[in-house]
């Protein structure tokens, strides 16, 4: 016969609401208790019914986790990250693709709703209305997004997109293009504005592209809209698109950064593994991760929080940027 939770009360010698505690907020358990109710419940091979659990509670004790690409190099981390943290407070994640599309991010939200005590909503592309709306149905973390009255994980891509016009500068460069990221990217329009008032404060003439979708061949595909800017430099909204115009450079017999410096954001791993080796602007997307799902966890329905945690960046200098050729 199976074990239940009143034989693991009895055999640790503790209450059975102590061990339903560990099991559905473990946090809120002594270390030392905590790790002898774990240990009789493994030795008597007992495992929490997460169906009555849930019809007793009110809770699942699942997240949902919605992305704009998961084959975006930049959301892994995030992921992995997140799914440890959830898992170490006792939560199963569930993760969703948008593709970039706004509707199906809508949809998936909707259909998760019923299934999950929460969802973190990576780099939506919803407009914030809608985002409020959705609240509605279930309780909400934003990642990469601020929102009026919601919880939400930033990143300081301003800063980090004013640190690399200021590099850029710094190396002799005037003209600059700005290779924009998607529409409706709350991250785009902070790297255009902290970007814009970086180069205007610097005197330098900033030529911004776009908007374009945030992949390789996008970054590729604006090889010749560069070049016709006359930009000795260009700072890209991410690592994918900066690591397709490198390519495209490449073919064409462009030198960098011998004849255009090149910039990305988010410093993925593959953009220290490529030649040029590329210069970017660091972004913490496993703390953000982890963040989401504190922020999302660490407070019941009636009292959560609608804190805005800011996770700074900092640019990392490689070898894709040099002084103004000429």
């Amino acid at each position: 016969m199976p074990a239940t939770i009143r034989d693991v009360a009895r055999a640790s010698g503790v209450h059975v609401s102590t061990v339903s505690r560990t099991f559905s907020a473990p946090h809120l358990v002594n270390p030392d208790t905590r790790s002898r109710v774990l240990s009789t419940a493994e030795s008597l091979g007992y495992r929490p019914n997460r169906a009555a659990r849930a019809l007793i509670t009110g809770r699942t004790h699942n997240i949902g986790l919605i992305v704009a690409d998961i084959a975006n190099p930049f959301f892994p981390p995030l992921i992995k990250a997140a799914e440890s943290q959830a898992r170490q407070r006792d939560y199963h994640l569930f993760v969703a693709d948008t593709n970039e599309d706004p509707v199906m991010e809508e949809q998936l939200v909707q259909a998760m709703a019923k299934q999950v005590d929460g969802v973190l909503l990576c780099s939506p592309r919803m407009s914030n209305d809608l985002i409020e709306k959705l609240r509605r149905e279930v309780p909400l973390v934003v990642v990469n997004r601020a929102v009026d009255g919601l919880p939400a994980v930033v990143m300081d891509v301003a800063n980090g997109a004013r640190a690399a016009i200021e590099h850029l500068v710094g190396l002799g460069h005037h003209d600059i293009a700005l290779l924009g990221g998607p529409r409706g990217s709350w991250t785009n329009r902070e790297i255009r504005r902290s970007a814009t008032a970086a180069a205007k404060a610097a005197g330098a003439d900033l030529t911004v592209l776009g908007p374009h979708q945030p992949t390789e061949a996008a970054g590729a595909a604006a090889c010749d809209a560069v070049r016709a800017t006359g930009a000795t430099a260009v700072l890209a909204y991410n690592d994918l698109m900066a690591i397709g115009l490198l390519e495209a450079l490449h073919d064409r017999g462009v030198s960098v950064p011998g004849e255009l410096s090149v910039v990305g954001i988010d410093d993925i791993l593959l953009s220290r593994l490529i030649r040029p080796k590329l210069t970017t602007v660091s972004t913490p997307t496993a703390a953000a991760g982890r963040a989401a799902v504190d922020m999302l966890l660490q407070h019941d329905d009636e009292r959560r929080t609608n804190a805005l945690v800011t996770l700074q960046t900092e640019l990392i200098v490689r070898d894709s940027t040099g002084p103004n050729p000429h």
